[in-house]
């Protein structure tokens, strides 16, 4: 790849966004804009020893464009409000779909290509199954104002006749590993799970509520970041050397394709650990209990017929490196 390229990324504090950033300098990608909201401390170790030729408030970008007006070759629009809890849907409106509507009009009148992060929260519980089919998107009934947000951005993109060079919404599905510390409530239950295995030598799951699901074998698509950020560079790659056509253009779906248990990830984080798993089940808080995925599995199909064979991490590997090599000496990547 020409590592000559000038990249725009925003979410780049973020936990995605960061591992991608970091991803790209290993590859000598070094001129990349990196844009965010800055404020928050707790995310600057996410980014402060990666190489970037500028930093821009996210407030502040589409000024900064205009004023600034550099040659970008590329666009990786990763940030968004993210919290699942939050039910203010004119927060998510406003990062999620407005802001997400600037960068696609800034992306199709430069002629850039983009690839943008929408979420497998748009599946809802899942009544239409996991198919990154478009003739599906408009029936879609997402739990939760995030994901309602998410999948009225897809709509909107699919609907628009001015579009970028070439383009990709990337429905991400359970992603975990290095750079969540920020994250709080948010993280991942192996982060979660990791931090009360070291304080009490157990670890807490919902129980289920429902009747076709034992507590703990609640399933889902569980991807590791690194995985994440291969897709990422692999679909830059295409984009930027010719190799993407315009009818692939779409939605993606970005996960393993294999569902996994909450029982069998913890298990995996116990033997990261060395110790013996010791499971307590808990109530599920009321409030979360009518807006609960029990069952998430990418269907992977489009991705690899798009031309992506590389091998996804395994739950038991992806586990032990992050609990080994980040999370047990607190590393960052």
């Amino acid at each position: 790849m020409q590592t000559n390229k000038k990249i725009l990324l925003t979410g780049a504090a973020g936990f995605i966004g960061s591992y991608l950033l970091g991803q790209l300098n290993q590859l000598g990608f070094l001129d990349i804009i990196i844009v965010d909201d800055f404020s928050e401390e707790d995310k600057w170790f996410n980014f402060d020893t990666k190489e970037f030729t500028a930093k821009v408030e996210r407030s502040v970008l589409f000024d900064w464009l205009k004023e600034n007006d550099p040659a970008i070759d590329f666009v990786f629009h990763l940030g968004a409000r993210t919290d699942t809890t939050e039910f203010d849907y004119a927060v998510h409106e406003e990062l999620n779909v407005a802001y997400s509507k600037k960068i696609w009009d800034y992306c199709s009148a430069k002629q850039i290509p983009l690839v943008y992060a929408s979420s497998a929260a748009t599946y809802g519980a899942g009544e239409l199954g996991y198919k990154d089919d478009h003739s599906l998107v408009d029936q879609l009934q997402p739990l939760n104002p995030y994901g309602v947000s998410k999948n009225e951005f897809d709509k909107w993109a699919l609907q628009q006749n001015n579009q970028p060079t070439g383009w990709a919404g990337l429905k991400f599905f359970n992603v975990y590993g290095p750079n969540e510390y920020h994250k709080a409530r948010m993280a991942s239950m192996i982060f979660h799970g990791y931090y009360q295995i070291r304080k009490t030598g157990r670890v807490k799951l919902f129980k289920s509520h429902r009747p076709d699901y034992k507590d703990g074998q609640q399933l889902r698509d569980f991807i590791y970041v690194k995985d994440v950020a291969a897709v990422c560079i692999w679909l830059f790659s295409q984009m930027t050397n010719g190799e993407w056509k315009g009818d692939q253009n779409g939605l993606y779906n970005l996960g393993t394709g294999k569902a996994r248990s909450f029982d069998d990830l913890e298990k995996a984080v116990f033997a990261a650990m060395g110790l013996d798993p010791v499971i307590d089940y808990i109530d599920m808080p009321e409030d979360i209990r009518d807006k609960y995925q029990y069952f998430t599995e990418a269907d992977m199909h489009k991705l690899q017929a798009a031309g992506y064979q590389q091998p996804f991490t395994s739950l038991e590997e992806g586990v032990s490196d992050y609990v080994k090599e980040y999370l047990i000496p607190s590393r960052y990547f």
